[in-house]
């Protein structure tokens, strides 16, 4: 019996610290910056065709069920304008949510404190 209490309060415990962690806003710190879409494309074009494929998606560790969001004319294929699409808009849903607009990382060397 008290093994099982204390099973169910421990199990309560962590319930109540991980849904107060995800009310908070955003990480302390700096900004997660987002790559350029450029530079994703080229890591993710392995053959350099000039376009993403399912299996050069996958094989660069994307979910399988995402490519269909990326690919909007469904032609089984992601180009460059489809992939930079994407991109703004996961940023304009981050603005939404809160979240600062991620970009490229600031000029000049890191703050000093």
């Amino acid at each position: 019996m008290r093994r099982t209490l204390l099973v169910a309060l421990a199990s309560l415990t962590t319930l109540a610290g991980t849904t107060a962690l995800a009310q908070e806003g955003p990480p302390p710190g700096p900004p997660r910056q987002m790559p350029a879409p450029e530079d994703v494309f080229k890591r993710w074009d392995a053959n350099a065709d000039g376009v993403v494929d399912k299996a050069e998606w996958t094989g660069a560790g994307r979910p399988e069920e995402r490519f269909a969001m990326i690919d909007a004319d469904k032609d089984g294929k992601i180009t460059l304008a489809e992939l930079k699409t994407a991109f703004e808009q996961m940023r304009a849903r981050r603005m939404q949510q809160g979240f600062p607009p991620p970009g490229p990382p600031p000029e000049g060397a890191p703050p000093q404190n």
